[in-house]
């Protein structure tokens, strides 16, 4: 896998003694959703770290929403059903960096205010935050989403299991 990390903030991570480092936890978190969802590709990931104003921003041209968020996903895959990595030849093209052969999933873009606030507010560390939103995130780039009770109890369901097979709990 190819993952491209740009930080627009001076944000580290770090809480009090304790850091994490993000591109280390984005390699771990995506590399346990793509293994679940059984990926049979090397896959390109851009990850953009924002803060409130930023995705705010982001959030309001790209989908008319005008208001801050805490993650978005922009895949680059059509999906027929979710998890499935079935590539229409026709469209092997748009899918695929012809440079490496890598599968072009998507951009996830994250606020960092929102990691620290979410964390905080729900009384988990930030890495917990953090692994959970690119979780989260990759599931929509592998197709998934959470608009119906259905969908979210599934969506829900696999963000628990990618992050408790990385050990990465609320603790």
């Amino acid at each position: 896998m190819t993952f491209y990390v740009e930080n627009e903030t001076e944000e580290t991570f770090a809480e009090g003694e304790v850091s994490f480092s993000v591109e280390d936890t984005v390699e771990k978190v995506a590399n346990a959703v793509l293994e679940m969802e059984g990926c049979p590709y090397e896959v390109q990931l851009n990850v953009l770290l924002t803060d409130n104003d930023g995705i705010h921003a982001y959030n309001k041209e790209y989908r008319n929403i005008d208001r801050e968020t805490d993650v978005l996903s922009f895949p680059n895959l059509d999906f027929a059903a979710p998890g499935d990595f079935a590539i229409p030849e026709d469209r092997e093209a748009d899918y695929f960096d012809p440079d490496t052969g890598e599968l072009i999933l998507g951009d996830i873009i994250i606020s960092v205010d929102r990691v620290r606030e979410q964390a905080e507010s729900y009384g988990h560390s930030r890495k917990r935050e953090f692994a959970f939103l690119v979780a989260h995130s990759m599931l929509h780039l592998c197709g998934y989403d959470h608009m119906e009770p259905e969908e979210a109890e599934v969506m829900e369901a696999k963000q628990e299991q990618v992050l408790a097979s990385l050990g990465i709990t609320r603790d």
